[in-house]
């Protein structure tokens, strides 16, 4: 049996199989690819996963959370002393080591971050063995490019105290480019990629060239002030805002109200990758007031514009840091799994006749957005302007798999775009015609 691929990272964690010549992530029991990588204690038990992350409102200083960030760290390491004032379960140096302070109640204990990251593998592991079966221990680890030999051990003695046999831990962009086969299916010649990837607490740009098979990293370049959690805050601030305008309350200094606000904000952040609105509600959220409030796609894209254009500039930075335009990139690979495409058009530069793009989806949407963008300027100078997007959506989700869009983009003679967005399994249709500006 080949081996399973684990990734942990600092909000979730999800496990992999090798299978039709794909990566598939596996669905854990509650039919979810992806399970946070949260811990909570209480008197009796150890709970992992959606049911933790859950019960945070009245169990917060006894869940761990983001324990990746802290995994192989000492006291005096500028990312643990950040993790230690932020975390809301207290972190303590005993003996030499840093240790989570649990107090339940009934006795008091001291947990090392290796053992709250290895119940998390062995999450994992039964999330594998529910579709392969109780051989599938071999397993292949992603880990963050910067992570350093102390950071690689603790992670590996997590694992394999989980009862995994740990093959070999891998880039997590190297990670990427396995997994959608890029590199492999024709590993003659070379090709520049870049890999995005928008984690829980970090934004992480790499470019990478792909030679004969051979993955070698150009240049990388990660932003921990940027993150899926930064989405969820600027969600949570504006509900905060919208219930101040409907109750004449305040709530943003209640750490009980505002992690509520946090808790339905994630929810609705989910749910507005694939639908236009999403509805939260909040019962008795601050001095017994219901709160419900509808969010619409729109709006959270207007509220996350600066957060997004953190994000392209990020991207053009390493660029310029890595000697390459816009141009010399092949092909870019989203390793967080968005459902939104770009497409950057040079202004000025003559597009071919006929240009196209094949584009993979997560197989857990059911519509995915080509925006199509012109940039001006040059080198830092420049600025993209969105000009056009098409929409395809009832997509078929998938448990497993990935959707294959073709987006093709024709120049007319007159000198309008035809842009077309099709689904290869099932033909589904979206075309455009951006026409010539008078």
């Amino acid at each position: 049996m080949a081996a399973i691929g684990v990734h942990l990272g600092c909000t979730s964690a999800c496990v992999a199989v090798y299978k039709d010549g794909r990566a598939d992530v596996v669905a854990n029991d509650a039919g979810d690819r992806v399970t946070p990588a949260v811990v909570a204690y209480s008197e009796n038990e150890e709970v992992v996963g959606l049911a933790a992350k859950q019960s945070r409102i009245r169990n917060i200083s006894n869940t761990v959370m983001k324990v990746k960030q802290i995994l192989g760290r000492s006291s005096d390491d500028p990312q643990a002393q950040k993790y230690i004032t932020e975390s809301k379960c207290l972190v303590i140096e005993k003996n030499g080591k840093l240790r989570y302070k649990i107090d339940t109640g009934e006795e008091t204990k001291f947990v090392n971050p290796e053992d709250v990251a290895r119940l998390i593998f062995s999450k994992m592991k039964e999330t594998a063995h529910s579709v392969l079966g109780s051989d599938a221990n071999d397993v292949v680890i992603t880990v963050p490019f910067d992570f350093g030999e102390k950071q690689k051990n603790a992670l590996g003695e997590a694992a394999r105290a989980a009862g995994f046999n740990v093959l070999r831990l891998i880039h997590e962009p190297s990670a990427a480019l396995l997994a959608y086969g890029i590199g492999q299916e024709s590993p003659a010649g070379k090709s520049n990629i870049l890999v995005f990837k928008l984690g829980g607490t970090s934004l992480s740009i790499s470019v990478m060239e792909v030679n004969s098979g051979i993955y070698r990293v150009i240049s990388t370049n990660t932003d921990d002030n940027i993150g899926g959690t930064q989405f969820t805050e600027t969600l949570a601030q504006h509900l905060a805002s919208e219930f101040q305008r409907s109750f004449k309350h305040d709530i943003r200094g209640n750490a009980r109200a505002m992690m509520k606000l946090m808790n339905s904000a994630d929810i609705a952040k989910h749910s507005l990758s694939t639908l236009g609105s999403a509805n939260c509600f909040l019962d008795s959220l601050y001095e017994g007031q219901d709160f419900d409030c509808n969010v619409s796609r729109a709006r959270f894209e207007l509220l996350c514009s600066p957060l997004f254009n953190k994000c392209i500039e990020a991207i053009r930075a390493l660029l310029q840091q890595s000697g390459f335009a816009a141009d010399d990139i092949n092909k870019g690979v989203d390793e967080s799994g968005a459902n939104s495409f770009t497409v950057l058009f040079p202004s000025g530069t003559p597009l071919p006749a006929r240009r196209q793009h094949t584009l993979q989806a997560p197989g857990s949407i059911s519509s995915v957005c080509l925006e199509l963008y012109e940039s001006e300027g040059k080198n830092s100078a420049k600025e993209e302007n969105k000009f056009a997007q098409v929409i395809l959506q009832d997509l078929n989700k998938k448990e497993n798999g990935l959707h294959d869009i073709l987006a093709v983009l024709t120049m007319k003679r007159d000198g309008s775009l035809h842009v077309t967005c099709t689904d290869q399994e099932t033909g589904k249709c979206e075309a455009i015609t951006i026409e010539v500006a008078s």
